[in-house]
């Protein structure tokens, strides 16, 4: 069975949710402590959701020093998957290993309620199991997920197919407004890959979209392609697709 290891980390809060998720997703889910630099064999990564080191001076500048992600960083360089959701997005922003920064939302204020998003690409590690482009449901809960580049980074993103997941309203459609935009993200953006296609960061939370009893098994989609991919890395098959 695939190994895919969860990083815990102080004020960490949706490790559990996301430990049964890639459970259900057929993965050995193992919990990775921060303090530990050993990822003990595991095929992925995934940085969870909550409030590392209570995101004190800013969400995830504390937790990118954490020994575990001086691990992860070589993981990922040497072409290891990894996912950082909600907090583990702003986590691999302040780490330099997903582009772009997570700022304030758009009126200030935390943010708990379901989106859709659309994935954008669905030949990566994290989308292959999504059929289409029909608007997945998951919520997002937040205080800084407002994302943020540069024009000129927006503009290389979008041409380099970095862009991979997208706010849009039930329709399949990003129309800027704020129902289907609620942070206040540029050009709606609610994922985005490294150069290497091999990291991504993701604001909505899939984990906590896992099963139907939850209101919608939709991230179960984005839980089942990083297994399969992952499973297919430790076969010594390709498992990861670059951005065009």
């Amino acid at each position: 069975m695939t190994r895919i290891g969860v990083v815990v980390f102080p004020g960490s809060n949706c490790d559990r949710d996301t430990l049964r998720g890639l459970e259900l997703a057929g993965a050995e889910a193992v919990a990775l402590w921060h303090e530990v630099a050993d990822l003990d064999g595991v095929s992925a990564v995934v940085l969870p959701g909550g409030f590392a080191y209570g995101d004190y001076l800013r969400a995830g500048v504390i937790a990118r020093f954490s020994p575990v992600m001086r691990s992860v960083a070589a993981f990922a360089a040497d072409g290891g998957l990894v996912l950082g959701i909600c907090n583990g997005f702003q986590v691999l922003a302040e780490a330099g290993l997903v582009p772009g920064a997570l700022l304030r939302n758009r009126g200030l204020r935390f943010l708990g309620r379901d989106v859709r998003i659309v994935a954008e690409r669905l030949d990566t590690p994290f989308t292959r199991e999504v059929p289409d482009r029909h608007p997945l449901r998951m919520p997002i809960a937040h205080g800084e997920g407002c994302y943020y580049a540069d024009e000129e980074s927006l503009s290389a993103l979008e041409a380099e197919g970095r862009v991979l997941f997208r706010y849009a309203d039930g329709h399949a459609a990003w129309t800027g407004d704020a129902e289907s935009n609620p942070n206040g993200s540029l050009r709606g953006i609610a994922g985005v890959l490294n150069a290497a296609g091999n990291v991504a960061g993701l604001m909505p939370h899939p984990e906590r979209a896992s099963e139907a009893i939850l209101g919608s098994d939709d991230g179960m989609l984005i839980l089942r392609s990083l297994v399969a991919s992952a499973a297919e890395r430790t076969a010594g098959m390709p498992a990861v697709v670059g951005a065009s």
